[in-house]
């Protein structure tokens, strides 16, 4: 019988089995080779490995150092074949396969081979298998036994490793070089998978040994922590710590991260109802099997001490709290709501879904606003990050998100990022552009700061347009001018693709001599030169793929420039095949569904606009209840009528406003000055300090639903443990709603999945069955695309034509002058993640326990700051105090600082100013003075005395156990 592979599906779920390690990497070629092995004929694609074509025929050929991801290395020799023609016995792991071959695996041989093979490892091996923590999941046992080694001639007392120290630096994981057999998987994985490149092979024959840097301590070199090394070692030189402690897995459950936008696919290994480690699927669409320290290590939040397990209620934010039950919380929630109703009116309460719960869980907040609460009072934190993606792109491309998967980039010929950092906060989607860039991709980086990116090994030059923050608008213009000006504009695309009356004002505005780069260079402050060398490189690119971040969303023109990058996009034809396209890198991991869900006080479900009589009609048919025509409060809009006293209760499930939203000091008046906060959350969080009502959350390891992810990908979240507090949250909100009088009833999340797609025109064939079925689909998944919509636009736009807008660049108001000469620019880090609720409560704290401030030598020496100095930073909003780090990563005049950390007060000193279209706050430019200080800021001493009541208040007054639970970084200045 002949076994016969498409080389289209060699990745696709139904199809190879993600568990399975089949030796080397796919080959996607459409020649197929035939051969014969074990007298089994096969028909493989062309430049596939013995070794694999053995393995998609279900013969398994013993190997060590042999892993699917990972190119083939022939080091152990284990994977030896026998061919009839070839002299030797070849590896079968770097043999690629030829058409007629005919293969023998086993044999007398062959099997002599193997058991001298194996013997050579073991007699350099400790002997300790039963106390070995990786008993049981040790590939060197299983291959010993599979070779059917049963001694060992060489004796143990040679030149070995087996008295070599364990190295313990990472928190996370332990490396034993006893336990090495220098297979150099581990060292391969960080090259050839993460790309970091931290590990090394020292020595030659018995002095052969991995190395971390500089024969340093693994928490001391380059290691990033991504779990590559400890996911490819077959013995357990390097071993996940919770394995040594607790023991082997005894099952696991397939679900998705809950941290960035990337949505990485994870196996939850479980003893029970314990998460004993979280390996990335192999099976995962966004992921392919990697991760980043993030996703593969920072999950012990979910079970911390800190969490929050029984309802509270209390009558006003100085009193302490009162423990109750569910149904007690819920009633007093929903009087206190209906009670201000009465009182104010039905506009003077709202809700604010969260983008680290589900789909499900997101779309019932929303409807629990229209169909319970009577208005369009909803928001979500895309408000102040990437809302301006939503309008700039529907206004261009006619749909409110990216065009692409990850795996796209892999054909793009030229990497554009701009205001963005992909390495620290979309790590494992970093990892997969620095492949690219090592096979040859060019990379453009727009950016003030100096991004790792720009460091990746192996891969020529870089070009970085290191502009002065707020000026996005004037450097995509100056892009777009050479485009056009210079003639390197798609005629065809245009013609075919865009309308032609808007292409022909947008071309006679783009024309303007003072979009030029020679006269846009004193804006900007990158030269004419810079700025024509990298138009010319994405315009002539056969692929030019633009992917970008916070640093063009977070501005006062963030919109603009979401359209400036459409214009320019569109204009050199990089829209609708692989390689290309527009890509927003979404930061939560369900940003991008809290959008699609109708979060936005103007759109219902599917970005439909409540101002539409017929997508009402379908939604009050469906809910029973009217729907309010006029798009309700956005979240600055609740902050300004609550301090007005026009807005009185607000329902906030899962989001920290407190801290991540701008202007701190106007967001914890707006609190103040709430007569019912309720506050839906895993941990006392900023917000909840101000909260009349606390209802427990649940984390995504407990509980079903669905996330959507950057590239559009909805995964499944499944249940791997019990709610802490016994409810999940989309429960909460069904309690809630019909303790309100609005019926709500659901027996499983499965049945709000089919409730969206009878809604919303983009998942109309989105189900959990068929989620199932495929792994994950990318909206839109309709009749049209039954398995989803890999790349957008490819034929046209939802909206038609493509338009061209108009984006004139207006300076923003937060300009240096001599009271404030710098500007403050903001950004993530690795370790921790957005407001550092969950990561501060891990090991990563190892890495970063404070935010700091970086700051150019130059400005340093300016103002006498030397590298650990307290610098108080101070805005036209406020002021605060960080620890200072000469960096030369920014340019001289512009400071950077994270914002990872509560107490370090980031938001207090940014202002309101923001995006004229959408509301989204300014981070990135904020105008400031730094100098030497002694003591933390008025700010940061009441917010050290609030947090210490608040804590007592919720810890029944333990006043020593109040401040155990903060990083010493937040602690520093008491």
């Amino acid at each position: 019988m002949l076994h016969h592979y498409d080389p289209k599906q060699a990745f696709a779920p139904q199809h190879l089995s993600p568990e399975r390690d089949y030796g080397t990497p796919a080959r996607l070629s459409e020649t197929l080779v035939s051969l014969e092995i074990d007298g089994v004929e096969i028909a493989v694609p062309e430049g596939t490995s013995v070794l694999r074509a053995a393995a998609l025929a279900d013969i398994n050929i013993p190997k060590l150092c042999a892993s699917d991801n990972l190119e083939a290395f022939g080091s152990c020799r284990l994977c030896a074949v026998q061919i009839d023609g070839k002299r030797g016995l070849p590896a079968s792991c770097t043999t690629p396969v030829e058409p007629g071959m005919k293969v023998t695996t086993q044999n007398a041989r062959l099997a002599k081979l193997r058991r001298n093979v194996m013997e050579l490892y073991i007699s350099d091996h400790p002997l300790d298998c039963l106390t070995c923590p990786a008993n049981g999941d040790c590939e060197l046992q299983d291959m010993a036994g599979a070779v059917g080694l049963r001694e060992v001639r060489y004796g143990f007392d040679g030149d070995n490793h087996l008295d070599a120290e364990t190295d313990d630096s990472n928190p996370y994981f332990s490396f034993d070089p006893s336990k090495c057999i220098v297979c150099s998987r581990c060292v391969r994985a960080c090259e050839e998978v993460q790309g970091t490149f931290a590990l090394t092979i020292e020595g030659r024959g018995f002095e052969s040994k991995v190395a971390a840097g500089q024969s340093e301590a693994f928490m001391d070199s380059e290691c990033v922590s991504c779990g590559a090394c400890v996911q490819a070692c077959p013995t357990s030189t390097l071993m996940e710590k919770a394995v040594i402690e607790q023991g082997q897995p005894e099952h696991s459950v397939v679900t998705t991260c809950a941290y960035c936008g990337v949505g990485c696919s994870f196996k939850a290994e479980m003893q029970g109802d314990r998460v004993v480690r979280m390996v990335p699927y192999k099976g995962g669409d966004a992921n392919h099997g990697h991760s980043c320290v993030k996703g593969r290590f920072a999950f012990g939040y979910a079970t911390h001490p800190d969490r929050l397990k029984t309802p509270m209620i209390r009558e006003s934010i100085d009193q302490p709290w009162r423990e109750v039950g569910w149904e007690e919380a819920i009633a007093f929630a929903a009087e206190r709501l209906k009670a201000i109703q009465a009182k104010y009116g039905r506009e003077s309460i709202g809700g604010i879904t969260s983008s680290r719960c589900t789909n499900e869980e997101t779309y019932l907040v929303q409807k629990l606003v229209r169909a319970a609460f009577h208005n369009n009072n909803t928001d979500t934190c895309a408000r102040v990050c990437h809302s301006p993606t939503g309008y700039g792109l529907k206004t261009t491309l006619g749909e409110s998100a990216g065009t692409q998967t990850f795996d796209s980039v892999m054909q793009a010929d030229v990497i554009v990022v701009i205001g963005a950092n992909p390495t620290d906060a979309h790590p494992v989607f970093a990892s997969q552009m620095r492949k690219r860039l090592r096979q040859g991709a060019e990379l453009i980086v727009v950016d003030p700061r100096r991004i790792d990116l720009l460091k990746t090994p192996h891969h020529r030059g870089a070009q970085h347009l290191a502009l002065r923050p707020g000026t996005n608008v004037a450097m995509i213009n100056a892009l777009a001018h050479v485009v056009i000006s210079e003639g390197l504009e798609d005629r065809e695309f245009i013609a075919k693709r865009c309308d032609a009356a808007g292409y022909q004002a947008w071309r006679e505005f783009i024309l303007d001599p003072r979009h030029a780069p020679e006269n846009v260079e004193a804006i900007t402050g990158v030269s004419a030169e810079q700025v024509r060398r990298a138009a010319r490189t994405y315009a002539q690119a056969p692929n030019g793929a633009i992917y970008y971040g916070l640093g063009v969303t977070e501005h006062s023109q963030g919109s603009s420039m979401v359209m400036g990058i459409a214009n320019l996009a569109m204009a050199t034809g990089n829209i609708g095949r692989e390689g290309v396209g527009v890509n927003p890198l979404r930061g939560q991991n369900n940003v991008q569904g809290s959008c699609d869900m109708g979060s936005f006080p103007h759109e219902l479900p599917g970005y439909q606009h409540v101002g539409d009589p017929a997508v009402r009609e379908r939604f009050e048919a469906a809910w029973g209840v009217p729907i309010d025509d006029e798009p309700g409060l956005r979240i600055p809009n609740m902050f300004d009528a609550a301090v007005a006293g026009d807005f009185k209760a607000l329902y906030v499930q899962g989001e920290d406003i407190a801290q991540s939203d701008p202007n701190t000091q106007h967001v914890e008046e707006a609190l103040r000055s709430l007569e019912c906060l309720i506050v839906q959350d895993i941990f006392l969080n900023e917000t909840a300090k101000f909260a009349h009502v606390l209802l427990p959350g649940s984390s995504f390891l407990e509980k079903d639903g669905t996330f959507t992810n950057a590239e559009r990908r909805i995964n499944r979240v499944r249940k791997v443990m019990p709610p802490l507090a016994g409810k999940q949250d989309w429960e909460v909100t069904v309690d809630l709603a019909n303790a309100l009088g609005y019926p709500m009833h659901y027996d499983h999340p499965s049945q709000i999945m089919d409730e969206i797609a009878g809604l919303t025109p983009s998942f109309t064939g989105v189900s959990y069955a068929r989620l199932d079925e495929l792994g994950s689909i990318q909206w839109p998944c309709n009749e049209a695309h039954p398995k989803g919509t890999p790349t957008m636009h490819i034929e046209d736009f939802p909206i038609g034509l493509g338009q061209f807008a108009i984006t004139d660049y207006v300076a923003s108001d937060e300009l240096s002058n001599r009271r404030f000469p710098l500007l403050l620019t903001t950004g993530r880090i690795l370790s921790q993640y957005n407001v550092g609720a969950q990561t501060r409560r891990t090991h990563n704290q190892a890495w970063h326990d404070e935010d700091v401030l970086e700051l150019h030598p130059s400005d340093a020496e300016l103002r006498g700051v030397r590298d650990g100095d307290w610098v108080g930073i101070t805005s036209r909003a406020g002021q605060t105090v960080l620890r200072a780090r000469i960096s030369d990563r920014m340019p001289p005049g512009v400071v950077y600082t994270t914002f990872h950390h509560p107490g370090s007060g980031a938001n207090v000193i940014t202002t309101d100013s923001s995006d004229w279209a959408t509301n989204c706050p300014e981070y990135k430019v904020t105008a400031v003075q730094v100098e030497k200080v002694s003591q933390p800021s008025a700010w940061q001493r009441q917010f050290q005395t609030f947090d210490r009541l608040q804590l007592e208040l919720l810890r029944g007054g333990d006043k020593d156990e109040a401040g155990a639970g903060r990083p010493s970084a937040e602690r520093a200045n008491e």
